[in-house]
């Protein structure tokens, strides 16, 4: 079978890598349609041969549509998934707007496929972060148990979406020419520095990207009772996100058992020969569909602890990826039909 395919905020960073991830990855589309707000409508999206126009993110826009991708903010989400669900059409959403919904499975693929046949007409994309750092806890945890971890991330600006890395970019060109940089995108410049602030605050002074990483990470890894402690930190890197994580488990730790799990696990690539300069960097790790990990070694503060560093392209198994590997997933286990 082949599927009628629409993507929600085609003109957006994500929504670019989109369009080349389906046909990069051969899924079986008997058409594509590419949606957006009144601002682009009416734009043309053109890869080698093929060619779109815009058409406008609007209730009706879904009816002749088996699965959309949402990757156009939160308030576009709520407003139009449900609209899809009730016109039979999955909604694969890269927002927040569904993830801690009970009755909407959050879902990354190497560690919970089977979840997408419960769903009841949308899906949710977790959190960029989140889904980059379990590449490197869910086989450590399948093998040692997971108790709680800290994590300190370092965040491209590609998290931040498109106007979000060309102000980055801008920045480098004004410091180069001795210009003043204009920060628009972040709350303070971002070239040459470090931001610890993605998302707003709360009152208990983490971030709401903070909170994802536990709340998400519970509900995917299916530990309610997960224990996890997040700074997350915006850094002047283009593209793929960086993860510090120290973990505690239940069970004894083998560094050697260790590196054995993340090498026969779908979603990561191991990286990690320290003594010959080789471990994970945003720079190899942009574009890749595989998370790298690295610097795997025993923690020195925690019990039956381990120390790791994990990268991931934003872009890709942060967004755009992971929610195609959903929709594969859908294909895959006959899940297309929105049962509500």
């Amino acid at each position: 079978m082949s599927y009628r395919v629409g993507i929600v905020g085609a003109t957006g960073a994500v929504g670019q890598e989109l369009i080349d991830l389906l046909y990069a990855r051969n899924f079986p589309m008997e058409s594509l349609t590419l949606l957006a707000s009144s601002r682009s409508a009416g734009k043309t999206i053109t890869r080698g041969d093929k060619s779109w126009t815009v058409e406008l993110a609007c209730p009706e826009a879904f009816d002749n549509l088996d699965i959309a991708i949402f990757s156009a903010g939160g308030s576009t989400s709520t407003d139009l998934c449900p609209e899809a669900a009730k016109r039979n059409c999955v909604a694969v959403d890269n927002s927040s707007a569904f993830r801690m919904d009970p009755n909407v499975p959050l879902v990354v693929p190497e560690i919970n496929a089977e979840a997408v046949r419960g769903h009841q007409g949308i899906i949710a994309n977790p959190n960029c972060s989140t889904a980059v750092a379990l590449m490197g806890l869910w086989p450590l945890h399948e093998l040692f148990g997971l108790k709680r971890f800290f994590a300190s991330t370092y965040q491209a600006a590609s998290g931040a979406g498109a106007a979000a890395m060309a102000e980055l970019e801008d920045q480098v060109r004004s410091w180069v020419k001795g210009e003043p940089m204009k920060a628009e995108q972040f709350p303070h410049q971002l070239a040459f520095n470090l931001l610890p602030h993605v998302d707003k605050f709360f009152e208990d002074g983490y971030t709401k990207e903070e909170h994802k990483m536990l709340n998400e990470s519970r509900k995917i890894m299916n530990l309610p009772e997960l224990r996890a402690s997040t700074t997350c930190v915006r850094v002047p890197v283009l593209r793929a996100h960086s993860i510090a994580i120290n973990a505690e488990f239940e069970r004894p730790v083998d560094v050697v058992k260790a590196r054995e799990a993340i090498s026969g696990f779908a979603g990561a690539d191991l990286c990690d020969e320290p003594a010959e300069n080789r471990y994970p960097m945003p720079i190899d790790f942009s574009g890749k569909e595989k998370c790298g990990v690295g610097r795997i070694r025993i923690d020195s503060a925690l019990d039956n602890g381990l120390a790791l560093w994990v990268v991931g392209d934003q872009l890709w198994k942060g967004a755009a990826l992971n929610a195609v590997q959903i929709a594969e997933a859908l294909v895959k286990l006959d899940a297309v039909a929105v049962s509500v």
